[in-house]
């Protein structure tokens, strides 16, 4: 697990009931008929060398939400603030400033890499488009940046069909590194990784952090790798952060029942440790349509007549721990 303890100063990243709504287009006409509620009001805050775990079932609004706060998409509503600044309503020229702040790590390092490119062009790309480097000390930075990320020297000139999975992931975190940003949006970096190289990955994103302040928003759905990297950890069901709190918290004392499904899926290395397993009944509901009050009342083992009308606040019911449950 994470030090639990960063150093906690003015937020790197502040994010406000934030949404991304799709229209639903239909008809020769394509008159929009209704909306997928991808993100519907998320709140959180990141401070400066932290890392907040985001994890929930796929099709929860984790990827949308990861692209939104860096506007790769435009949200629907809500603010987010990059140390102190509102970044959602600048201009294309007026938020270029805050990409270098701010990169990404997709899921997959193949189709995120250009096969026409070598190694070495795509990690020193963003140099040349910020244009902060002369041609041979952009150089001697990727190559720094080889180094530091477990790749050699010589491999700059190869293409990315010629390195294994874990060392394209390694040239998406050089890369992202180029800039010298102050967060780091990793959207399921390993979930495509064997076990073994997700954990070199994993141990070379905590040094770079330790290295650089580095923050992150970590976007997993598996448990076992966030509890090992988060410092706080936000739980999504359907659009909406159902519980938000530490790590320890969330994985000792996990108060909302999707949390508790989720927690009792993880497998416990230790045959002789037996969990009780809490099956969640039915399948996720439509994003286009979801239920009415609280969302997870469908599937929930407790829902009682309230859940079904009135959407529950995400209310503090001890310090730093969010639910959002009508019955905590």
């Amino acid at each position: 697990m994470a030090d639990p303890t960063p150093i906690l100063e003015a937020p790197i990243l502040e994010v406000r009931d934030l949404k991304k709504h799709f229209p639903v287009k239909k008809g020769v006409l394509r008159r929009t008929v209704g909306h997928v509620y991808a993100v519907d009001g998320i709140s959180f805050t990141i401070n400066e060398g932290e890392t907040l775990g985001l994890v929930g079932e796929s099709g929860c609004g984790k990827s949308t939400a990861g692209r939104a706060i860096l506007r790769l998409i435009e949200p629907t509503g809500g603010t987010v603030k990059m140390m102190g600044q509102d970044i959602s309503k600048l201009s294309k020229k007026e938020l270029r400033p805050f990409r270098r702040q701010a990169q990404i790590v997709f899921q997959d390092p193949f189709s995120s890499l250009n096969p026409r490119m070598t190694a070495g062009d795509i990690v020193g790309e963003p140099l040349l488009v910020h244009g902060v480097r002369g041609k041979k000390e952009r150089n001697e930075r990727v190559a720094a940046l080889f180094d530091r990320v477990g790749l050699r020297r010589a491999q700059m000139s190869n293409f990315p069909h010629q390195f294994s999975g874990g060392q394209r992931q390694r040239i998406c975190i050089a890369r992202a590194l180029a800039l010298d940003p102050k967060l780091i949006v990793g959207d399921e970096p390993v979930s495509a990784l064997d076990v073994s190289i997700q954990a070199q990955v994993i141990n070379l994103l905590q040094d770079l952090q330790r290295e650089r302040r580095l923050s992150y928003l970590f976007i997993s759905h598996n448990l076992a790798v966030v509890e090992h990297i988060s410092h706080r950890i936000a739980v999504m069901y359907l659009g909406r952060i159902v519980e938000y709190a530490s790590t320890r918290q969330i994985f000792t004392n996990g108060q909302h029942p999707y949390t508790e499904a989720l927690l009792s899926a993880v497998p416990v290395p230790d045959p002789a440790v037996k969990r009780q397993k809490r099956v969640l009944q039915g399948d996720v509901p439509s994003p286009v349509n979801p239920p009415s009050g609280c969302h997870f009342h469908t599937r929930c083992p407790y829902a009682i007549d309230r859940c079904k009308v009135e959407a529950p606040l995400l209310r503090e019911i001890a310090p730093g721990h969010h639910v959002s449950c009508h019955l905590r």
